[in-house]
């Protein structure tokens, strides 16, 4: 076969010493520092640190050390690199050459500010044809670099009126909202605490396919997933594929993406096999979360226009072959302080564990109160296919902590009020003292857990493979904030009453506990006891994007983000809207792509094979032999060609009916059930048994063998 025989791209680095290259791309703080005079590089860092305002002239003077440095790279245009909430990136190319002065310029206005067309962005109604002024900030926080010869500016992406129009705005106002609270409780423990920085690990999975075979299959290249396939007699199922040797096109493939990203200063680590065959995954080191934000999106374009040279395709859809695993985007979060301290990593310093424990608990609270709100900010028409699949966590939300942290909270809960007698070990009395023999790895892993405690962070394994990661951090930051805010109430409330401050903390710490137990689960995520299970203790299951977006509009969720200055609720309605309409569109999509594959491509093949058989089966009787056996094929593959086209005409009058539905929620509801749950099963399984009828070579349809077991 063709695709067998491709010849691999030999990937080439720069040096063999990854050291040499990496950040080459970027202009970082050691280019600054390099290219800038003092006063100005004090002022920048400053910025960037505090988020101070960069004055015009300070920017001046930056813009000029930039567009040295970029023309010094060969770079020819640039751009503000934004967000916007279309769920994938954009750009607006400017060329550095001025034809009246013949000379190459950049000045600090274009370095700070631009105006983009903000109607022609999803604005969830902002901003519309007539209003249409937005503009995109610079975000110094997040580096600048050069990719494909244009240097790329990070920044913001708000409205005239000042609503932000993009995923970053909201992460950076939701990181300064979970500083402000973290450093609270941390002054209990630490008075050298002065700032909290949320931290993020990016683990990316993704397929790879051959690209002439994607460009076979219209519903792949329309839709990123086969609404239609037979799954070979080989899928998953012996487990051989997960971390083990990797395809050698792959490897190469990986071996280049990796270049680029260490170029631009992406700190990409790991690299292996993924359970189904043809996937696979990247994981970076920890960064700054909204650095390591921009890095995942970076990454991701990095992996597309690098996978045209192998002549492969990368698929970031979550869950692009039935049969097989989906693909996942596991966020790992922890909160790291300016004295360097983990506040999730357990220690064998008693006053630390204390501090541990806070974050821990205040972690489990915020899950616990705000769980319908996680669950819709992973909420995406990919997504609703693969929660609760093989190695997919429900969508359920619930906490795993594993035996060792279990015990010790319960134990917390139980001898919370022992009374603390002169000269008591209050530690002992309360079984804190088990936590210095809490060490990494001390807790199992749970796979079907969508936010488990993994030693020293929380891994929220439910957001799906093509999202933004800023928009659940966004979430998470806020819950975690809110909570924060609250237990310093408590607390504080309990030290004014007399209380002495460590037994205040545990006092809190206890009823805490209590409150959250029921969102914590250690068992199998997969399994209907736990739906049972979850639904007795009050947790909601929200299977369906079109259900779970709906938290949005709710008081709670309002409330909660205007507490913190995150999203107004103009804001918040514009992105209900806005995620509702993409899924309706991705549904309306598939939907379509169905009836074409079906109408114009897999019924005639049907019946060009149905006359194929009646020919025989003629010619059979002509001799006198037994012919039923072609009759019976022949009937069949009528009854089920008749059950396609019903089933797509009345899909698609299904859809002509909903579209008529105004109201947004209720139309997306409606194509979640009148269209996909009431015809696609039906018209997928009228396909598969006619792929099972016709005759192999003649079947339209790449099978998934061919294209997911690459050498």
């Amino acid at each position: 076969m063709k695709v067998q025989g491709r010849p691999k791209v030999a990937a080439v680095a720069p040096s063999l010493k990854i050291s040499d290259y990496f950040g080459s791309q970027v202009f970082g703080l050691k280019e600054m520092q390099e290219t800038l005079a003092s006063p100005v590089f004090k002022k920048v860092s400053t910025a960037i640190e505090k988020g101070t305002k960069i004055d015009m002239s300070t920017a001046d003077e930056i813009a000029t050390a930039v567009k040295s440095w970029a023309l010094s790279k060969g770079a020819t245009h640039y751009t503000h690199w934004f967000q916007p909430l279309t769920g994938s990136t954009a750009e607006k190319h400017d060329t550095f050459f001025d034809a009246l002065s013949g000379m190459e310029k950049f000045k600090g206005s274009a370095l700070v500010q631009q105006e983009p067309d903000a109607s022609s962005f999803p604005s969830g109604g902002i901003r519309t044809t007539f209003e249409a002024r937005g503009y995109t900030a610079w975000d110094p926080s997040s580096p600048i670099f050069i990719f494909d010869q244009t240097l790329c500016i990070p920044t913001i992406f708000v409205s005239f009126t000042g609503e932000a129009l993009d995923f970053k705005t909201p992460l950076i106002r939701s990181t300064e909202a979970i500083n402000n609270a973290a450093v609270d409780i941390c002054q209990y423990f630490d008075r050298n605490v002065k700032k909290v920085n949320p931290s993020l690990g990016v683990e990316q999975e993704y397929f790879v396919i051959d690209r002439a075979l994607y460009a076979t299959r219209p519903d792949l290249v329309m839709a990123g997933r086969t609404v239609f396939g037979h799954n070979p007699a080989r899928g998953q199922q012996l487990d051989d594929h997960y971390f083990g040797s990797i395809p050698s096109r792959v490897k190469e493939y990986m071996k280049d993406f990796e270049i680029e990203a260490l170029k631009l200063g992406i700190p990409v680590s790991t690299r292996h096999n993924e359970v189904a065959p043809g996937q696979f995954e990247v994981a970076p080191l920890f960064e700054d979360i909204n650095k390591a934000t921009d890095h995942n999106l970076l990454l991701m374009d990095v992996m597309e226009k690098v996978a045209e040279k192998h002549g492969l395709k990368v698929l970031f859809h979550e869950k692009p072959f039935a049969g097989l695993n989906g693909s996942g985007k596991h966020n790992n979060w922890s909160l790291i302080t300016d004295t360097g301290v983990n506040l999730f990593q357990p220690s064998n310093s008693a006053r630390e564990n204390l501090q541990f424990l806070c974050f821990l608990v205040a972690t489990l609270k915020a899950v616990y109160k705000n769980a319908d709100l996680l669950r819709a900010s992973i909420a995406s028409a990919g997504n609703d296919f693969r929660l609760g699949a093989n190695e997919a966590p429900p969508a359920i939300i619930s906490v795993f902590l594993g035996s060792t942290l279990t015990g010790i909270l319960d134990e917390l809960e139980k001898n919370g009020n022992i009374k603390i007698e002169k000269g008591d070990n209050m530690y002992m009395k309360l079984g804190i003292s088990k936590i210095p023999e809490i060490i990494l790895d001390n807790t199992d892993r749970n796979r079907t857990s969508p936010f488990a405690f993994t030693g020293n962070k929380f891994e929220f394994r439910a957001v799906g493979s093509s999202a933004n990661p800023a928009g659940p951090m966004t979430a998470l930051n806020v819950i975690v904030a809110d909570v924060l805010k609250e237990m310093k109430k408590d607390i504080d409330k309990e030290i004014d009453a007399g209380k002495e401050k460590k037994i205040a903390i545990v006092d809190v710490l206890r009823k805490y506990i209590k409150e959250s137990k029921k969102v914590r689960f250690e068992g199998d995520g997969y399994s209907e006891e736990w739906e049972k299970e979850a639904e007795k203790r009050g947790l909601s299951n929200l299977k369906s994007t079109a259900d779970a977006l709906d938290v949005l509009l709710s008081k709670q969720v309002a409330d909660l983000y205007k507490r913190h200055n995150v999203l107004n609720e103009k804001e918040l309605h514009a992105r209900h809207e806005i995620r509702l309409e993409n899924y309706v569109m991705k549904v309306q999509i598939e939907s379509r792509v169905m009836g074409d594959l079906a109408l114009n491509h897999i019924i005639p093949t049907a019946i060009l094979y149905q006359n194929k058989l009646i020919v025989n089966a003629n010619g059979l009787k002509g001799l006198g032999l037994d012919h039923r056996a072609a009759i019976e094929t022949i009937e069949e593959i009528s009854k089920h060609i008749e059950s396609l086209k019903s089933n797509v005409s009345n899909m698609i009058e299904a859809r002509k009916r909903v579209n008529k539905v105004e109201d947004i929620s209720e139309k997306a509801k409606l194509y979640s059930t009148d269209v996909k749950d009431a015809f696609f099963d039906k018209i997928r399984y009228a396909v598969d048994k006619l792929e099972l009828l016709v005759d192999d070579e003649s079947w339209p349809l790449t099978k998934y063998r061919e294209m997911l077991f690459l050498k």
